[in-house]
This record gives structure tokens, C-alpha cells and sequence, in this order.
């Protein structure tokens, strides 16, 4: 009997990515396969997502264009999970009757099982857990990067921002153990991995299920003790729990990326309120400051909503004066857009398509602005670059690679004779600038071959199993038994 093969399709965000990572690894661990890019899968997971007003058009017009690949193929199966999953349940068996699973996001673990119940009982399965009862350790993940991986410290969120139904579907925050982030950073940097993300939903007020306030920094200055760990990133914070400690810890720590995302949403507080935003245009740009005091180099990033309801022009042009105040070196910036059941969805003054779209343009063209004039400012300057796949578009046409330097930025330069892969770590000088990469045609000035580039270079991408490590702790995780099993 053949090798079951499957596909993971993501939509959405950072934290869809790496749910993708574990639904890959549940599947090799079942018996499953990676479909080859031009055959047809056994089984195509859909991973969704439920932030964007389009969303779901987006779901069911893929699942149309499977439709008569599965009626080519009867044995094939069509799996739905994630936010979506998880806000229409059996609705998307209605809608599309040719889907097999539908499982929501608090119990990944359960598809490999109802891939097996589907096949068996011939009738599709719909499974929506409503809570998390304990954080998700114990999941394999099979890593798309052989130099970067994500690490998941916490599941959920406790914050309840109108526009955002983010927590209704991924539930209140489970914080996950120290010792389980920790085992987890290891485990990547032994495969080779230079850089970890560690992501949640809310990063600085991780440690609120077990008691500590102060427990981000700790575990940023517990990464820094990894030996072999290059870069350490995190996302997203949000300003309300934002402490002086994390600055310090991200200042004092030297494998700690002088990078930060922290969404604004709105330079306007009468908006911020309305949003439930709790902190103020002040508060954020203190947090601003201070960042800045401690990390002169800092790049900070945010993301901006434009015309939430009820935003008047004075509103808009606050969060002008917040960019560039803020001096962002980039923004994820979008259109307020209408999610049902959130509160934002039925207040009053929802702003014509027009105005936002005018607004949207205008907050474009300041933050390339602001950009531009920060990159400009490199030009020159060394930079060290994690080189990367898949980043530049045109490197083929203009003979270069890419990757990102340490504050996050996109960097495409020139390899010259260089045998560079992917992985690798080079240092240049910048040479160029734009508004949203930095460009470096310059001989290289060092070269840095690393296990991370070697194992890119034969196929290899590391694989990490669960892990479950006991009470909260920080500092080196016990030694692995002699057997070199895990504790699971």
C-alpha cells in the first residue's frame, strides 16, 4: 500500500504559519507524506483564517476550484481548520458538501484522527472544541525554514478589541510553560536553526495564567543563555502591557533583535477608546521613546487600521502625526472592514468605501515617506543578513539574493563569486535604499557558511517533536535521558 500524501494551504497570519508547521508534523507522524508540488494529495488542509473582510470568499473559492479534483479522485480528502473553521463549523459541510473535516482551532491534534473517522464512517466530520484546557505542547511540527523557526509561547487572547474576533474563536490566553518554550528553542537550534520567533497573540503579558508579570523579559534573557542561537524576534505586543523590563532585557541581551512590532491601530485616542484599545496616543509614543533610548538602532513596525467607524478627519490626521512622530520603519496598514460578530460591526457612522480608500492613500504615501528617509540613512552602513528564500522577486532577473538583517530589514545584494545558500550569514554595505528594501551591490565582506545553509542545500528541515517539561521554570531545561528520548 502506497504512502498517503498530503498538502497544507495557509491563510492569514504568523500564527497560521506555524499552526500549518504542526499539522504538517501531526501527518508525518500518522504516515503522511508531502505531496509532490505537481501531484495530486490524498488530503489538502485548509488552514484559515478570519480577520479579513474577504476571508471567506477566499475559502470557498478554493474549496470550489477542488471540487473537481476530488470527483476526478475519489480517495482524495478536503480538510478545513482554523479561524473560519472554528466561526462556521457545520455550515462549511452545507456550503460545500464535498469537505471531509472540519475542525476548529483548539483541537489540531484530533485530525489525523478524524481524517481516519471520515474514510472509515464515509460522512464528514465536524469537531469544534470550544476552550483549550491545557497549552498544546505535546504537538509535533514539521518547520518550512531550515534557518528560522516560530516558537509559540502562548494560545489565545484576553483583550477585547471591537474590530478584532480573534478571541471568540481562539478563546481566552493559555500561556505555555518556560521550560516547554525553552526545550522547544533547543530542539530548533539543534537542527541547525539560527533565528526563533517566539509568537503570540498578546507576548508581553505571557506569565498572567502563572503569576508573574515580569515573566516576557525572563524568557527573552533565558533565550539569550541558547547556545548556537543567533537571533531572537517576537510578536506581536501590545502597549497596554508593554514594561520597562522587556526594553531592558531586549537592550542587555545580545542575541535579542533590536526589532519591534507593536501594533498603533489608531493615533487617535477618542478612536482607541472606541476600538478598546486601552492605552493612549501617549502612552504608546512613550513606549516609543523609550525603546529608542535604550536601542538608538531600533527598527519598529506597527500596524494601522484606517476608517474605523466613526473616524472623523481630525481622527486621520492624529495617526499622521503619530507615523511620523513614531518614525516607523514600516507599517502593515488596512481598511477597516466589517467582521460579523465583532461590536465594531454594528456601530453607527461606517465610513463610505471613498473616504477610506482616500485615507488608506494618504497614509501610504506618509509612511513611504517616513521609510524611505530611515533607509536612506543606512546607505553605507554594514549590515548582517540572514540569507533567505523566496524574498526577492526579481532576484533572479537582477542576479542577487535576500535576506533580512538584524533589525528585520529586507536586504537584497550581490553574491559575486560567493557560493551563498540560504541560511548562510553574510555581512555587505548598503548601497541603495528604498522605501521598503535596502539594496547592497557591494563585494561581500564576509562569508559565514552555517549548518542552517547546509542542510538547506540537501532538502533537510528540521522537525521538532512535542514537549512537556513540568512547573514553570527559566534557565537551561534538564538534561535529556541517556537514551536521548524526550519527556513527553
Amino acid at each position: 500500500m502506497s504512502t498517503r500524501t498530503y498538502q497544507v494551504r495557509t491563510f492569514g497570519c504568523q500564527m497560521n504559519v506555524h499552526d500549518s508547521e504542526r499539522l504538517a508534523g501531526l501527518l508525518e507522524d500518522a504516515g503522511y507524506a508531502p505531496a509532490e508540488a505537481d501531484g495530486v494529495p490524498d488530503v489538502v488542509v485548509l488552514n484559515t483564517c478570519a480577520v479579513r473582510e474577504n476571508a471567506d470568499n477566499k475559502l470557498y473559492g478554493n474549496l470550489g476550484h477542488l471540487r473537481p479534483t476530488k470527483l476526478a479522485n475519489p480517495g482524495m480528502q478536503v480538510a478545513v481548520g482554523g479561524c473560519l473553521a472554528q466561526k462556521d463549523r457545520g455550515e462549511i459541510v452545507r456550503r460545500a458538501p464535498w469537505v471531509d473535516v472540519v475542525f476548529g482551532t483548539h483541537n489540531i491534534g484530533s485530525l489525523p484522527v478524524l481524517l481516519d473517522r471520515a474514510r472509515h464512517n464515509e460522512s464528514a466530520q465536524v469537531e469544534i472544541l470550544e476552550s483549550l484546557d491545557v497549552f498544546p505542547s505535546t504537538l509535533p511540527a514539521r518547520r518550512d525554514s531550515a534557518h528560522a523557526g516560530w516558537v509559540s509561547i502562548s494560545v489565545g487572547c484576553n483583550n477585547t478589541c471591537t474590530f478584532c474576533i480573534v478571541p471568540s474563536l481562539r478563546g481566552k490566553e493559555k500561556d505555555r510553560r518556560p521550560g516547554d518554550v525553552l526545550a522547544e528553542v533547543r530542539a530548533l537550534v539543534a537542527e541547525g536553526v539560527l533565528e526563533v520567533t517566539l509568537l503570540g497573540q498578546n507576548v508581553n503579558s505571557y506569565g498572567v495564567e502563572f503569576g508573574d508579570r515580569l515573566a516576557f523579559g525572563k524568557l527573552l534573557r533565558a533565550c539569550g543563555e541558547v547556545e548556537g542561537l543567533e537571533r531572537v524576534r517576537f510578536t506581536s505586543p501590545h502597549p497596554k502591557d508593554f514594561t520597562d523590563d522587556v526594553i531592558a532585557a531586549m537592550a542587555q541581551t545580545p542575541n535579542v533583535c533590536h526589532q519591534l512590532h507593536m501594533p498603533l491601530q489608531s493615533g487617535s485616542d477618542r478612536v482607541l477608546k472606541a476600538m478598546r484599545r486601552s492605552y493612549r496616543q501617549a502612552r504608546y509614543l512613550s513606549i516609543i521613546e523609550n525603546v529608542r533610548a535604550a536601542m538608538p538602532d531600533a527598527a519598529i513596525t506597527t500596524d494601522i487600521i484606517v476608517g474605523f467607524p466613526g473616524e472623523t478627519e481630525e481622527d486621520f490626521e492624529q495617526t499622521l502625526e503619530v507615523v511620523r512622530a513614531a518614525r516607523f520603519s514600516s507599517a502593515f496598514t488596512f481598511q477597516y472592514s466589517k467582521r460579523p460578530g465583532t461590536p465594531a460591526a454594528t456601530l453607527p457612522d461606517q465610513l463610505p468605501k471613498q473616504v477610506v480608500q482616500e485615507r488608506f492613500d494618504r497614509l501610504i504615501a506618509v509612511q513611504d515617506e517616513v521609510s524611505w528617509a530611515q533607509n536612506r540613512a543606512l546607505v553605507g552602513t554594514t549590515v548582517e543578513v540572514l540569507v533567505s528564500v523566496g524574498e526577492g522577486r526579481k532576484d533572479a532577473d537582477t542576479q542577487r539574493l535576500s535576506g533580512r538583517g538584524r533589525d528585520g530589514r529586507l536586504v537584497h545584494f550581490a553574491p559575486g563569486d560567493a557560493s551563498v545558500r540560504p541560511g548562510d550569514v553574510v555581512e555587505t554595505v548598503v548601497t541603495y535604499a528604498a522605501p521598503h528594501h535596502l539594496v547592497a551591490d557591494g563585494p561581500l565582506l564576509t562569508h559565514r557558511r552555517t549548518r542552517a545553509g547546509d542542510n538547506h542545500e540537501s532538502g533537510l528541515r528540521p522537525k521538532t517533536p512535542g514537549v512537556g517539561l513540568g512547573l514553570p521554570s527559566f534557565g537551561r531545561p534538564e538534561p535529556a535521558p541517556a537514551d536521548g528520548c524526550a519527556v513527553r
